[in-house]
């Protein structure tokens, strides 16, 4: 047709950011990331074996099998303007060098906790704290359970009132969504703080 505007505007590509999922051996690292991604996840499991013996502590999580030994990947959309990449951490301790190189240019995290052994997420609360990345705490109801409430976990972490402390599943897409949007809507409170 002469004379008529056929230009399509292009739709601009959305922001796309980096976000760690973290936490101690056996937390539910791998399965958060599984439930919640869109794409079929990148998975480096694998079997445990006999050379973990004496350095990967099983107390509480016998049933384990396998292991991440290098990261967890997928991807979730939130809105047309914002897409997750999301990185899940190896948890064993003989794996946490890895934790520096993943962190570059990620915005923010979630520390997965299990409330059976507290202790194990540590590590990873302790990291993002030093390095000033802002992190919300995910505690994973394993078997559906959440035997405490979540300021009562805050306490047992000595966590600052500050990070949100949510009670999840990290089975469930809904669950492990929203405690994601709770990090987005943080950062983007810090953000305008900080303007």
């Amino acid at each position: 047709m002469a004379g008529s505007d056929t230009t399509v505007e292009a739709a601009a590509p959305p922001d796309t950011v980096k976000i760690l999922i973290a936490g101690g051996f056996g937390v539910g690292k791998t399965t958060m990331v599984g439930s919640v991604s869109e794409i079929a996840p990148l998975r480096t499991e694998e079997p445990l074996t006999a050379a973990g013996l004496g350095i990967d502590d099983l107390s509480g999580i016998e049933e384990k099998r396998a292991t991440t030994v290098a990261l967890d990947f997928g991807r979730i959309t939130i809105s047309r303007e914002l897409v997750l990449y999301l990185f899940g951490t190896p948890g064993q301790q003989r794996f946490w060098f890895m934790w520096n190189d993943l962190a570059i240019g990620a915005l923010g995290a979630v520390v997965l906790v299990d409330v059976r052994r507290p202790e194990s997420s540590f590590a990873a609360i302790d990291f993002f704290e030093r390095r000033g990345i802002p992190f919300v705490v995910g505690v994973n109801g394993f078997h559906g359970e959440h035997p405490y409430p979540a300021e009562e976990i805050r306490d047992a972490l000595a966590l600052p009132q500050h990070v949100r402390v949510l009670l999840c599943d990290a089975r469930k897409r809904e669950s492990c969504r929203d405690v994601l949007i709770t990090l987005i809507d943080q950062l983007i409170a810090d953000a305008r703080k900080a303007s």
